[in-house]
């Protein structure tokens, strides 16, 4: 998998900013001031870093990023003046990422200033965006970046708060890595034994196959996979870092392809459907940040892997199955299917682990991008404490979440004729019958909070803090609620 850049970090003595070749980094801060870094560049280059702030190409908004080439008086090949601008996470982070677009493969040193907090922030938000997905480009150029070298007044407290950072980057590189890969490469049989591969981390992985899940009743599941030749799985990772505690559950829609079943998509974007799988990637992701970071906390994450394919065995609409928890669904489309996946792991992760809060991820519909485009998360959810903590996390994660409504009046729109419910309610507010239809798959006084990430999980233009394709949106955000919230 991709690794994040490794970052080194040094007290200034150790890393003179005359002889540091690559590229320099030096920052402005928020009331305009130079840090001791850009001060130093600017005498040794005799006044360059002031002329370019005051020329008039130069914003100076936060987060803007200015170069000046082969500087005179430096070893650098580039010298890149950012604004640092306030000590606020976010804006951290994006002035971090802004410098990894320009830093090229050079080796890179940086002359931090401020708040260590916001100095850990910039270099987080640096091997975010130096991410990149070139495993099968032949022609790619196959140099590793030069060394990344932090020096900051306040190295150790730096490096202290930027030792779960790194983890928590490892886990949005999984992710991305999972949610990027190709149908062919990533089946549901490749994604499992990647999961199981993470034991070695101190995770406790199980693997349910069909038989398994046949004798436990997942036949809502299982009819999704059915047509396909690579078996479904039902993946359960367990984190124990918190005692006793019940733990919180994530669960994740894990289509490895979508072809829509016999409702079968449009020609016209269905490659993109290796993306289905981004739920799943965002628990696997989670977990692997908790264990790395060795979190406090107890958490079971719960994936159902399945591909939803073509074939004589393939079920239809209008077929009627039964769920785990003994529900029936009239299937109308079969391109809904991600909800009839998660119903049955939903009701498998409550029935088994008894958790304290249950929450799900999944792009579950197309629906939730004409709501809220790519800009923002939907989140659905039965307990209004429980989601405005989450969205409190996210905000402060920098992942936009936008909150929109379930109730018993979108029920309606689920009633069948033949079954207890349908799989879909029509197209009037249908991310929001699709959270109605999961809701009932959750028991009576659980937490539980739904997010649709159909318009925020893999994206066509590059976002702050990653390029175009996987973004590994959620793996922060979760990851902020797990420290705010569950862990002692």
């Amino acid at each position: 998998m991709n690794q994040p850049v490794e970052i080194t970090f040094v007290e200034p003595d150790a890393a003179p900013i005359a002889d540091a070749t690559g590229a320099v980094v030096v920052f402005v801060l928020a009331d305009g001031a130079l840090s001791d870094g850009a001060s130093k560049a600017d005498d040794l280059t005799g006044g360059a870093v002031k002329r370019l702030l005051s020329s008039e190409g130069f914003k100076g908004k936060t987060g803007d990023v200015g170069v000046i080439g082969m500087p005179t008086g430096m070893a650098a090949n580039n010298l890149i003046v950012s604004i640092q601008g306030t000590a606020a996470n976010h804006a951290a982070r994006k002035a971090g990422a802004a410098i990894a677009k320009r830093a090229g493969k050079d080796a890179v040193t940086f002359y931090g200033a401020g708040d260590p907090e916001a100095q850990a922030q910039i270099a987080f938000g640096y091997a975010l965006r130096r991410y990149k997905f070139v495993v099968y480009k032949t022609e790619e150029d196959e140099t590793s970046p030069g060394p990344v070298t932090f020096a900051s007044a306040d190295a150790d407290s730096v490096a202290r708060i930027s030792q779960p950072l790194a983890a928590l980057a490892e886990g949005v590189f999984f992710t991305r890595d999972l949610t990027n890969e190709p149908a062919n490469i990533l089946t549901t049989g490749d994604f499992a034994a990647r999961l199981a591969a993470m034991g070695e981390l101190g995770l406790e992985v199980e693997i349910l196959g069909e038989a398994e899940m046949q004798e436990l009743g997942m036949e809502s599941l299982l009819a999704v996979g059915m047509a396909s030749d690579d078996e479904s799985k039902l993946v359960v990772m367990k984190w124990n870092g918190g005692g006793d505690e019940a733990p919180l559950a994530v669960v994740g829609k894990g289509v490895v392809f979508d072809t829509g079943g016999v409702s079968i998509k449009p020609a016209g974007g269905m490659e993109d459907m290796t993306m289905d799988m981004g739920g799943a990637g965002v628990v696997a992701g989670l977990m692997r940040s908790l264990a790395l970071r060795n979190a406090k906390a107890n958490v079971v994450g719960v994936v159902g892997l399945v591909e939803n394919m073509l074939a004589g065995n393939a079920q239809r609409p209008g077929d009627i199955v039964k769920t785990m928890k003994g529900d029936t669904v009239e299937i109308i489309s079969t391109d809904a299917e991600g909800r009839m996946v998660l119903c049955d792991a939903l009701w498998y992760t409550q029935e088994r682990f008894k958790p304290k809060a249950v929450i799900d991820l999944a792009t579950l519909t197309g629906a939730v991008i004409i709501a809220l485009g790519h800009e923002n998360t939907g989140v659905f959810s039965n307990d209004d404490e429980f989601c405005d903590k989450f969205l409190a996390a996210a905000k402060e994660a920098g992942e936009g979440a936008w909150r929109l409504p379930i109730g018993p009046g979108y029920q309606k729109q689920l009633k069948s004729r033949l079954a207890d419910m349908k799989n879909v309610g029509g197209r009037p507010a249908g991310s929001i019958t699709a959270a109605q239809f999961l809701s009932r798959f959750i028991k009576e006084d659980m937490p539980w909070i739904h997010l649709d990430i159909a318009g925020t999980a893999s994206v066509k233009a590059e976002t702050d803090l990653a390029p175009t394709g996987a973004t590994g949106w959620g793996v922060r955000a979760l990851n902020q609620l797990i420290e705010d919230e569950f862990e002692g």
